[in-house]
């Protein structure tokens, strides 16, 4: 088994099924329970379903195949959705929140013992105040970093904004979109910027807004990488107690880009 570095242990949730991707459900549960037994398993999160897909999901996955819900009608979605994955492994569920105060309650009444839960915090209305309703509860806070036009992409300010908020209060978080590589870049398909997942890992450890906007702006895939090395255990434990995870509709794209940057041991070719 390849060993994974700790900063990227489980740091990979699988957005398959989720644009650009859109991969089909009969492929896409074989190639995540291969991902769980290839020798880069650790790296691996749970299997991301939108609320329209629980009961195919439910006919064709077993017990061994953990599950995120992603609920992008909010909290009105999350009895039912829950009821339909009865049959499912849920570990964890993703909650859109236009109001985010109801959105726990929600979570604080239905969500069951031992299901971990991530509410989205909307790119309107005071970030501060959209924060501050989460940090009494135990739930993550989420943002979205990308998406299928320019304006899905925050810039580097608005992200930093966030990371230092939930970083003042506590707040973990994981983020959605746009962010299966390693390096800050301009997609030269589309011109979309999108954000490194390297830079966020890093920003993360900041808990400053400026300093944290800096570091997403680096386009360096080296600097970068070498800043990794240079990272303390303290300071990786740090990092991966706010930034716990993204959803990715590739697995291997993000640790082929760890393994030229010379951050993954093993080369995926040879799993």
């Amino acid at each position: 088994m390849t060993t994974v570095p700790a900063l990227f242990t489980g740091l990979f949730d699988d957005a398959a099924l989720f644009p650009p991707g859109d991969a089909p459900l009969a492929e896409a549960v074989p190639a995540h329970l291969a991902h769980r037994s290839s020798r880069y398993a650790d790296a691996v999160g749970p299997f991301l379903c939108g609320a329209a897909r629980i009961g195919e999901l439910a006919a064709l996955a077993g017990p061994d195949l953990p599950v995120g819900l992603v609920l992008p009608g909010g909290s009105a979605q999350l009895r039912a959705a829950l009821a339909d994955a009865a049959g499912l492994t849920v570990v964890t569920v993703e909650l859109a929140a236009p109001d985010v105060p109801a959105a726990v309650a929600a979570l604080d009444g239905l969500l069951p013992i031992g299901v971990t839960a991530a509410v989205e915090i909307p790119r309107t209305g005071r970030l501060e105040d959209h924060l501050d309703a989460l940090v009494a509860s135990p739930h993550r806070a989420k943002y979205r970093t990308g998406g299928l036009s320019a304006d899905a992409f925050p810039d580097e300010d608005e992200l930093a904004a966030f990371l230092a908020g939930c970083a003042e209060r506590g707040l973990p978080y994981k983020c959605t979109a746009g962010l299966h590589h390693a390096v800050r870049h301009t997609d030269p398909a589309t011109g979309f910027e999108h954000h490194g997942f390297l830079n966020v890992a890093l920003a993360a450890l900041t808990g400053e807004r400026k300093a944290a906007a800096e570091l997403l702006a680096e386009r360096d895939g080296t600097v970068l990488a070498d800043a990794v090395r240079g990272l303390s255990d303290h300071q990786v434990d740090y990092v991966r107690r706010f930034f716990t995870s993204f959803g990715t509709c590739s697995i291997t794209e993000p640790l082929e880009d760890l393994h030229t940057l010379g951050l993954l041991a093993h080369p995926l070719e040879d799993r």
